[in-house]
C-alpha cells in the first residue's frame, strides 16, 4: 500500500487545515509556511503524484484547477499573483500530490529562487 500524503490526509480530514474553498474536485486552503501575505494551494482530491503523471483524462480536472486557481486569487482580492506548480524534488515539490501555489499580496521577483 502507497503511503499517505500530508495532502491525502487532509483530504480525508485526518489533519485540519485552514480550508478556504472546497468541491467534489478539489480543496483549497492556506499554506503552513507561507512565501508571501497570500499563499494558497489548491489540490485535486484525487491522488496523483505531480503533473509528470497527469494523463489526457485528466484534462477536465487539470482546468478546473486552475479557474478555481484563479477565482480565489481574484475573492483575496489580487490583482497579480503567481500560480506555481513543482514537479519533481529538484523543482522544489516536497509532497508528491499535484498542488498549484497561488502566491500574492506583494512584489514577486524573477526569477524565482
Amino acid at each position: 500500500m502507497t503511503e499517505k500524503t500530508i495532502f491525502s490526509k487532509i483530504i480525508a480530514g485526518e489533519v485540519p487545515c485552514d480550508e478556504v474553498y472546497q468541491d467534489s474536485k478539489c480543496l483549497a486552503f492556506r499554506d503552513i509556511q507561507p512565501q508571501a501575505p497570500i499563499h494558497i494551494l489548491v489540490i485535486p482530491k484525487k491522488a496523483i503524484p505531480s503533473l509528470k503523471e497527469v494523463s489526457a483524462s485528466d484534462k477536465e480536472l487539470l482546468g478546473h484547477l486552475l479557474l478555481i486557481a484563479s477565482d480565489l486569487a481574484k475573492k483575496e482580492g489580487l490583482e497579480n499573483w503567481r500560480t506555481v506548480i513543482n514537479t519533481g524534488a529538484e523543482a522544489g515539490q516536497t509532497v508528491f500530490h499535484l498542488h498549484l501555489h497561488v502566491i500574492g499580496g506583494r512584489p514577486l521577483n524573477w526569477p524565482p529562487g
